[in-house]
């Protein structure tokens, strides 16, 4: 099961980050079509979401509403309602189903994998999360077991929409590679 989360504050951007649109197309329409590709997915909302919501009906996806206490505990919550699952970050614009469906190949509905990027794979005008060397990206499983991280291979996983300057950088980027 693959589950797009797109149930945030989306403080730093300063609104819903799941419909604003990268090369004319929201985020949210962009990482569910690749999900989709992949296997049974659907969206996590919550009441912060409303645009999101309404996006999600009229396009007719799939989505559930979590309780919207933070990203953790949204999480948690949905392990416990449905059980182990990839998880997809809804401002991932440029996820690819190859990306998802090397995370899910080597998903054991056990073990949580952490989405990392080697730093010398990031591309120099992007600012990613860092821990220890690697650029941590928004595609995750989760799992009830241990925690390791799984290496990407796309470049672009590194680009987390979360700013307006990041939205800017998302559709120059989209504009050059045409997606």
């Amino acid at each position: 099961m693959i589950i797009v989360m797109a149930g945030g504050r989306s403080t730093r951007m300063g609104r819903e980050k799941p419909v604003l649109k990268v090369g004319g197309k929201p985020m949210l329409l962009r990482v569910y079509g690749e999900a989709e590709k992949v296997g049974e997915a659907f969206v996590a909302l919550s009441k912060n979401t409303p645009k999101t919501r309404e996006l999600c009906l009229t396009e007719g996806i799939p989505f559930v509403e979590t309780p919207g206490m933070g990203y953790v505990e949204d999480v948690g919550w949905l392990l416990q309602e449905f059980g182990p699952f990839v998880s997809i970050s809804a401002d991932l614009p440029f996820v690819k189903a190859s990306d998802i469906g090397s995370i899910a190949k080597a998903f054991d509905g056990e073990t949580s994998l952490t989405g990392i990027l080697p730093l010398g794979r990031v591309p120099r005008d992007l600012k990613p999360v860092v821990y220890r060397n690697y650029a941590v990206v928004g595609l995750n499983t989760v799992g009830a077991g241990e925690e390791k991280f799984f290496e990407l291979s796309n470049p672009l996983l590194a680009l987390n929409v979360n700013t307006p300057e990041d939205l800017k950088l998302a559709n120059e980027i989209a504009r050059l590679v045409g997606r």
